[in-house]
């Protein structure tokens, strides 16, 4: 039997990957894994990340963790749904990446044009579809390329303090998210935003319940101190989202039985 839409389910986990979901101990990365798939019928998931769909379906194609039912990828650029079993698994999804790719307006060889050569920047071989990603040298960076974006009517952002990201304006993670939130009717009081980076900084201002997990890179943590709706875990990756769950009780079967954490 098929589980039910993520509407009618009573907590979905949005979440970034790499340092998130990915990250802490192995016993905890299972805990939380096994958690998930004995609850699917009233537990949902959203991988929320940079990564593009090659790489998801590649990590759960694997079995190194759970499929998740949507993914926000790209840095907030691309939205799709998954069908496992399927040949391409991870599928866009139409109405929400219109107006995406029409704020990019195929922005990229504008972009790389603009900062080729530009003085801490070296681009990334992927071809993205509506963003271009750069490697950066922190020491050796030009910040001028900030106002070089700006003037090409896109958003920059810099994470971990080694990735420079140009993304079409007014997309990141948090904006994405919010319209997958409504897009399938999902009560925004029982979903999870969950990052480390200051690339997920947009998902946990968002509004929803939010971890930073434990080990977050601190100019996020710095960003989110007086936010009351964002929890700041103890636990390094799956173990502060674990943490967050009970901080929020977001499930109800968190303490007892069989499928409890």
């Amino acid at each position: 039997m098929s589980a039910p839409p993520l509407s009618a389910r009573r907590f979905v986990l949005a979440t970034d990957l790499d340092g998130t979901f990915l990250g802490g101990s192995e016993e905890d990365r299972r805990r939380l894994y096994d958690w998930i798939e004995a609850n699917r019928a009233t537990v949902g998931l959203v991988f929320v990340t940079g990564r593009d769909p090659a790489f998801i379906s590649e990590l759960c194609g694997s079995g190194r963790a759970p499929w998740p039912e949507f993914v926000i990828g790209d840095v907030g650029t691309t939205v799709a749904s998954v069908h496992r079993g399927l040949a391409e698994p991870v599928r866009p999804v139409p109405e929400l990446e219109e107006e995406i790719a029409r704020r990019w307006a195929d922005g990229g060889p504008r972009v790389r044009a603009a900062l080729e050569g530009h003085a801490g920047l070296k681009l990334q071989p992927t071809p993205f579809r509506h963003r271009v990603s750069y490697d950066m040298d922190p020491e050796a960076f030009d910040p001028r390329a900030e106002a070089v974006v700006a003037a090409l009517g896109y958003d920059h952002l810099i994470s971990d303090d080694r990735f420079f990201d140009v993304l079409p304006r007014g997309v990141s993670k948090g904006p994405t998210l919010r319209r997958l939130v409504v897009h399938l009717g999902l009560d925004e009081r029982r979903v999870l935003a969950a990052g480390d980076t200051l690339n997920d900084l947009s998902m946990l201002e968002s509004g929803l319940p939010a971890v930073a997990v434990g080990g977050s890179e601190p100019g996020l943590l710095a960003r989110v101190r007086g936010l009351d709706h964002v929890h700041k875990a103890e636990g390094r990756g799956a173990a502060g989202i674990l943490e967050a769950i009970r901080r929020f009780g977001l499930h109800p079967m968190q303490e007892g039985g069989a499928h409890a954490l």
